[in-house]
């Protein structure tokens, strides 16, 4: 199914860094629950990602990082999850994030 260019634009990809990273145990397969701040206009938002695998929680502190934030919230156990965080998915869950090359400000849209 092809996209429309008004399809894309609806999509919201935002740069934001990781600030805070929590293992999350109520999570069925192993997961963390991040704190993004995506600068003083979107602020900060939560999110649960299967990324233990490839990372540590130290490797994720202060890394940027792209996320959707126009998708609906969900309930993950008694975690609201606020955006989805992006990564290339490859055998048996291993996610590469998808991040800028270079230090960038938070809130920057990808276009």
């Amino acid at each position: 199914m092809e996209l429309t260019w008004q399809d894309f634009e609806k999509v919201a990809m935002h740069v934001g860094t990781i600030i805070n990273v929590n293992d999350f145990s109520d999570a069925r397969k192993p997961a963390y629950q991040l704190s993004i701040d995506f600068g003083e206009v979107i602020g900060i938002r939560k999110s649960s990602a299967q990324i233990t695998k490839r990372y540590t929680k130290e490797d994720l502190i202060n890394r940027q990082i792209v996320a959707v934030i126009n998708f609906p919230k969900k309930q993950i156990g008694g975690f609201m999850s606020e955006c989805l965080v992006l990564g290339a998915v490859g055998e048996e869950g291993d996610v590469v994030l998808l991040a800028p090359d270079f230090k960038i400000e938070n809130g920057l849209r990808i276009g």
